[in-house]
């Protein structure tokens, strides 16, 4: 069914486009301006009438295809070397007649191209970010340029998405996603070739709205998850939500006009509920609408930055499934297990342990191959959950990429990870993993570890570094079983690798946990 809805929607989308337009089109992620992966094949893709010829030519090269009966064409660029030099990519369509449409994208660059997606701290934009007008004033960086997904989440993958690619300049880097750009500016300034950055996010959105739905449907791990929403979901009144957002609607009006009278400030309009819901997306629904049509553009790698949506109570503990099955989705589709690396929740003021279940799982899914994360536990903001150092996050993300998937020589790709503990009496040893320069206490003495023993009462506890471990141990806690570290949403911590990146917050039980809030 959803393929034949698929179809329909492709036939019913060529037909708005009109006769011209129909002959030939280029998937808009291809635009001038635009950035093509280097080393690897590169596929360029679109729409011409059915059985038409389709030639793409670029830097030496010329291929064709022929469009399908639903005017779908594709084809594979030979792997490119990186060049500094614009070049023009020529579309051409022909039938047996004569040529019916030809397309060219001008300012052309080859390098490396990075997928960034998530909710609203990738969606931030760099003038949102600290010192906007000094990375303004420093932001004439033609060899880096970013395409914004602007389509909206779908209910079924449509044929194609919306957007173009823009120069990064004084006057376009303010609406860039800050996360990517900084990531992909440090990128740029090592490896010298051009960068391509693709912005896919939203704001408020839960991690399920970006996994296509079939995908989550197989997983046996979310089953009691989806049972749990859909009871959530039926019990969501939307005419009543509608009804009050006009009447909250109408008092805002009445009271702006009073504000405008008194020359005073309006009240923030009130936001609606129904809209929101619809703008998150059911699940699946960004996928459809904002990561389908991406799919499949050359990529070098993925960036993730999301999970504040997931950490509110019954989330929390199936985002240790939704992450990895997210990371191997996308690779699934694209058909590449691509790198791929995400930024741990930073700092932030949050009860219960739904923020730490969130991190945990992130720390978790590292199990996977050609993963990495940038631990953010010291540079959130814990009054606001948007952070303005988004400098910061891009260089930690650059570390991990510029160390694994370019091969160049960094202090440290990772804070300290825990590498395996080890119960030695009314001690715990706990190894670690990214220790590189020396395990470091930040500013004073060790702190943010605490130690359980078997009534499960957690004690907080003396710490000290010996090599690349750290002795836990606390004199109310005789036999301690588990140690945790910064287990808390905004935790007091200070351990750091000689490279000043910090240790990420673990526990080494798996005991239950509060995941009651009230902010």
């Amino acid at each position: 069914m959803k393929r034949i809805l698929m179809l329909a929607g492709a036939v019913l989308w060529l037909a708005s486009l009109g006769a011209t337009a129909a002959e030939l089109k280029v998937a808009a992620v291809f635009s001038d301006h635009m950035v093509l992966q280097r080393d690897k094949a590169v596929p360029v893709w679109g729409w011409a009438d059915p059985g038409a010829s389709v030639t793409v030519e670029f830097a030496g090269q010329k291929k064709t295809a022929t469009a399908d009966a639903n005017g779908k064409w594709l084809v594979k660029l030979d792997p490119l070397e990186a060049c500094l030099e614009a070049r023009d990519l020529i579309v051409t369509a022909e039938n047996q007649q004569s040529k019916i449409g030809n397309r060219k994208l001008s300012d052309v660059l080859v390098g490396e191209v990075w997928l960034g997606s998530g909710q609203s701290n990738m969606a931030m934009p760099v003038n949102r970010a600290k010192d906007f007008e000094k990375e303004k004033a420093a932001a004439s960086l033609p060899l880096i340029r970013m395409f914004k997904e602007e389509s909206k989440a779908a209910a079924s993958p449509p044929p194609d998405g919306t957007g173009k690619w823009t120069v990064c300049s004084a006057e376009t880097v303010g609406g860039y996603s800050a996360t990517l750009y900084f990531f992909g500016r440090e990128v740029q300034r090592e490896l010298k070739v051009p960068v391509g950055l693709i912005n896919s996010s939203v704001g408020g959105t839960p991690i399920e709205s970006w996994i296509a739905d079939e995908a989550q449907a197989k997983a046996p791990e979310l089953k009691n998850y989806f049972a749990g929403q859909a009871r959530a979901k039926g019990a969501v009144d939307e005419a009543k939500l509608k009804a009050d957002h006009e009447q909250a609607l109408a008092r805002w009006k009445t009271l702006s006009a009073k504000a405008k009278k008194e020359g005073k400030a309006a009240p923030r309009k009130p936001k609606d509920s129904v809209e929101l819901l619809k703008r998150k997306g059911n699940v699946g629904g960004l996928f459809n609408g904002k990561i389908a049509p991406l799919i499949p553009y050359a990529l070098r790698g993925a960036v993730w930055y999301q999970g504040e949506a997931n950490s509110h109570p019954g989330k929390g503990p199936f985002y240790q499934y939704h992450l990895p099955l997210l990371v191997s989705d996308w690779r699934a589709r694209w058909g590449e297990e691509f790198p791929f690396a995400w930024v741990q929740l930073p700092n932030f003021n949050r009860d219960g342990d739904g923020w730490s279940l969130v991190r945990e799982a992130m720390l978790k899914t590292l199990r996977l191959p050609k993963t990495g994360m940038a631990i953010t536990v010291d540079i959130g903001d814990p009054g606001n959950i948007h952070p303005a150092n988004k400098q910061e996050v891009g260089r930690r993300l650059s570390l991990w990429a510029l160390g694994t998937v370019y091969g160049q020589k960094v202090p440290s790709i990772s804070g300290p990870l825990p590498a395996g503990h080890e119960i030695r009496g009314n001690e715990i040893a706990v190894a670690f993993a990214h220790a590189d320069g020396g395990l470091v206490a930040k500013d004073g003495a060790l702190n943010g570890f605490a130690v359980a023993g078997e009534d499960k009462q957690w004690k907080p506890a003396q710490a000290k570094i010996v090599g690349d471990k750290v002795l836990v141990s606390s004199a109310e806690v005789a036999k301690p079983v588990a140690v945790r570290y910064a287990w808390a949403a905004n935790p007091v911590c200070n351990l750091y690798n000689g490279a000043g990146l910090p240790a990420t917050p673990f526990r080494t039980d798996s005991w239950p946990v509060n995941e009651a809030e009230t902010k």
